[in-house]
């Protein structure tokens, strides 16, 4: 079975920085919080990145807070973990997903359970994400399901994304397991929220010395930062650095959220022109959409 390709794929093929956002599905079952956050982007954003119960915290499960995206203009990215599935229950969603018209997916380790609110729960990581990324390829360019049987038929033809942290720890291994990541089959990348420019450059660097950029297309994370108290906060989550001086600049700024905004848009505006080997940008703005239209804007990145 052949399909068309995503929009995403279309976009980031084509040359143009492609542009994604996230939305975060609620800790209920109403959907309108999806669907306001839908509207807000719609127009601005090539695709929107769906997580998976972040932070092990129980939400509206992606899959099903991702078709209310899609009928509201958006194509959704649906992130998928290996924490709460085993092998069989990954390749039945996947194949719901596809059948409802989602056509992204992004693959995911997953937040460790003792994170959320639900730390006694038992993990299940039957797969690791690179294993995954390998296995839904061979799915799609070889019509396998994971044992090796055949898929007679309507093989999921999804455009895989994966994940790509630039600042963790051991930080020499960071572009090492972005290649294995790609050589799994990776099609695209986003990365981890980006504040510390110095290191990002580095770490693109060794990227496109090694070509990786060439066989996937490298999309730069960026977050809004509504003030100091999101700044100490994005500080204290692991694998992420905010420099002193940007929480020096929203301090000493009489509109903290205007300033968050002008430092986002700064930062696209410096990995356009200063860094090599960026397909796009992935703009999470927590519970920030509304702000995702000006950033676009403003940073020359209107779809």
């Amino acid at each position: 079975m052949k399909s068309a390709a995503s929009n995403l794929e279309k976009k980031l093929s084509g040359g143009r920085p492609a542009v994604t956002a996230e939305i975060g599905p609620p800790k209920h079952s109403n959907p309108e919080g999806i669907i306001s956050a839908t509207q807000k982007l719609k127009g601005c954003v090539d695709a929107a990145n769906v997580t998976d119960c972040q932070g092990a915290v129980v939400r509206m499960s992606s899959i099903g807070a991702a078709i209310h995206i899609l009928r509201g203009g958006i194509e959704p990215v649906i992130q998928l973990t290996c924490r709460d599935r085993n092998r069989i229950a990954i390749q039945s969603d996947l194949l719901g997903a596809y059948s409802l018209g989602i056509k992204n997916v992004l693959c995911l380790s997953g937040d460790h359970q003792l994170f959320g609110n639900h730390p006694t729960a038992k993990n299940v990581y039957d797969l690791d994400s690179i294993q995954l990324i390998r296995l839904i390829r061979r799915m799609r360019d070889e019509r396998l399901f994971f044992s090796g049987e055949v898929i007679k038929r309507d093989e999921p033809r999804f455009f895989v994304g994966a994940v790509a942290n630039p600042f963790a720890e051991p930080y020499d291994y960071r572009v090492d397991r972005l290649e294995k990541k790609i050589e799994a089959g990776a099609e695209f990348v986003q990365t981890q929220s980006i504040f510390d420019m110095e290191r990002f450059e580095r770490f693109m660097e060794m990227c496109v010395e090694r070509g990786l950029n060439e066989r996937a297309y490298i999309m730069a994370g960026v977050t809004p930062l509504k003030g100091v108290r999101a700044a100490r906060f994005m500080q204290s989550i692991p694998g992420i650095i905010v420099p002193e001086e940007i929480v020096r600049r929203l301090e000493k700024s009489a509109d903290q959220r205007a300033e968050g905004i002008n430092i986002c848009v700064e930062q696209i505006k410096y990995i356009k022109e200063k860094i090599k080997g960026i397909s796009g940008f992935h703009i999470m703005a927590i519970a920030w959409e509304e702000v995702v239209p000006e950033i676009v804007e403003r940073a020359g990145l209107f779809v």
